[in-house]
């Protein structure tokens, strides 16, 4: 009878450490890949919100150039004198022009 009490009581602390395992993890990956990915996120749509013309930007496929106007979700680039291209406002890569922009 005592053996069996005794298995009990040990069952029951083996659960708690189960679920706090679970709950560390859960925890870990929050900080670790969930959090910085909408901190991402925000910083990409605080970037894509505040670019103007003149503005020199990089787009996803390496293309170089200063925006020419913006008209709603288009952009209308200037690579050279005359030479004019329009993107979307997502294929503007605020990674890659924070990059370009702080090399020159």
């Amino acid at each position: 009878m005592k053996l069996w009490i005794l298995l009990q009581i040990d069952g029951g602390s083996g659960i708690m450490g189960q679920v706090f395992l679970f709950g560390s993890i859960i925890l870990i990956m929050y900080f670790f890949m969930i959090r910085p990915q909408q901190k991402k996120q925000k910083e990409t749509k605080n970037f894509l919100e505040s670019i103007k013309k003149g503005d020199p930007v990089v787009t996803i496929g390496g293309i170089h150039g200063k925006i020419y106007s913006i008209e709603g979700d288009t952009l209308t680039l200037e690579l050279d004198k005359g030479m004019k291209i329009k993107v979307e406002k997502s294929a503007v890569s605020a990674d890659f022009t924070k990059k370009a922009i702080g090399t020159k």
